[in-house]
């Protein structure tokens, strides 16, 4: 499947109706999620005091017990804002939600493993950068509200130094603009830059 080139965001299942379907396009290959992710934007206030966020999602073998679901294995690292300190980490395992790999079930490791939520790839693709120099891919994720925090929405860029401008006003611009208020009212209010500081620090 080749990866979308023009910029859509669906509505997450929670405001899902048949005004705004929840899939007008479809969910990116398990393979295409499989590598790190740098955040670059993010409504939700816990990275406001953090820098240098990403995502590493990696495959993992099918659970027999759940109907052969995908799962990925999900590894969060960050840096405080000041850059003091070492990497932190967050260690979990998503579950898709059902076949497709547009929405996912994440629940910890280890001591967090009491700890869950629910996600969803709103919109995803990939373009050539400006100049010839490779391609950039992207994403964005819709975080379910728990007993801990808001819902939110985060950007993800494949390149550690964050999206072109271009890419990522798009993105922007099709966020406050889906139609699903929720989604506008989150993205005007909350949305912020997080830092990066490169090079990234290594655990």
């Amino acid at each position: 499947m080749s990866a979308p080139t023009t910029i859509t965001i669906r509505a997450p299942s929670k405001y899902s109706s048949s005004t705004t379907p929840a899939s007008p396009q479809s969910p990116p290959p398990l393979e295409w999620l499989h590598r790190t992710w740098s955040v670059t934007h993010s409504t939700l206030s816990m990275w406001r005091s953090a820098r240098n966020v990403r995502i590493t999602y990696k495959p993992l073998p099918a659970h027999h017990s759940i109907s052969y679901l995908p799962r990925l294995d999900d590894l969060v690292e960050y840096e405080s804002l000041s850059g003091k300190g070492s990497v932190k980490t967050v260690a979990g395992i998503d579950t898709a939600s059902s076949a497709s790999s547009s929405a996912w079930d994440w629940r910890g490791k280890g001591w967090l493993m009491i700890a869950s939520s629910h996600w969803e790839v709103l919109g995803w693709g990939e373009r050539p950068r400006e100049g010839g120099d490779g391609t950039e891919r992207w994403a964005v994720t819709w975080f379910a509200p728990t007993l801990f925090t808001k819902e939110g929405i985060d950007i993800y860029s494949d390149r550690k130094e964050g999206l072109s401008e271009e890419t990522l006003g798009e993105i922007m611009a099709a966020l406050k603009g889906c139609g699903i208020k929720a989604v506008e009212e989150m993205c005007n209010r909350d949305m912020r830059a997080i830092e990066i500081a490169l090079p990234w620090k290594e655990r």
